[in-house]
């Protein structure tokens, strides 16, 4: 499958943003596999600065850790990549910001890294609002790296899209 082109991915971005200035809210993210493209695209909208609150950027453990609370033990029972990493990075967002709502992802991009319990492509996310809602999805996504990124992307949009209210 192609990777998700620019323009899909900004529409995604700039209905995140109207769904978030209608509601007064402001955005933080977490994000790992996607080394802050989530961050990237949302801060390309003019204007973003009015829902956009901060991103953090947490490839390695230790950074999880450090910026966003992810618990050692979280880490070491499921690993980086799960749903209950992705959960806690996404309420530890919250947590260090002044958001009302937060988008979290981590993943195995490849073209290493997989094993066969998490192979290539496997990609967890998490979501989570001020009000405690914390919600966390896994899927699969084939292709090269570039696809896997650009696809888990949308995916990380979309679910919090879903979640907030706004067009999923």
């Amino acid at each position: 499958m192609a990777r998700v082109n620019d323009e899909e991915l900004q529409q995604l971005a700039g209905e995140l943003g109207a769904a978030l200035l209608a509601r007064g809210w402001m955005v933080a993210t977490a994000e790992s596999c996607t080394g802050g493209w989530i961050g990237q695209l949302l801060t390309a909208i003019p204007g973003s600065s009015a829902w956009y609150e901060r991103g953090f950027i947490t490839y390695a453990n230790a950074a999880k850790q450090e910026m966003l609370g992810v618990p050692a033990a979280t880490l070491d029972t499921y690993g980086a990549v799960s749903e209950e990493t992705a959960s806690a990075m996404a309420a530890g967002a919250l947590a260090h910001s002044h958001a009302q709502a937060s988008l979290a992802i981590s993943g195995i991009a490849g073209p290493g890294g997989g094993t066969p319990q998490k192979p290539v492509g496997l990609v967890c996310y998490g979501w989570a609002l001020a009000d405690g809602t914390v919600m966390s999805s896994t899927c699969r996504l084939d292709g090269d790296r570039e696809e896997i990124r650009s696809r888990a992307v949308a995916a990380a949009l979309r679910g919090l899209l879903e979640l907030i209210g706004g067009k999923p």
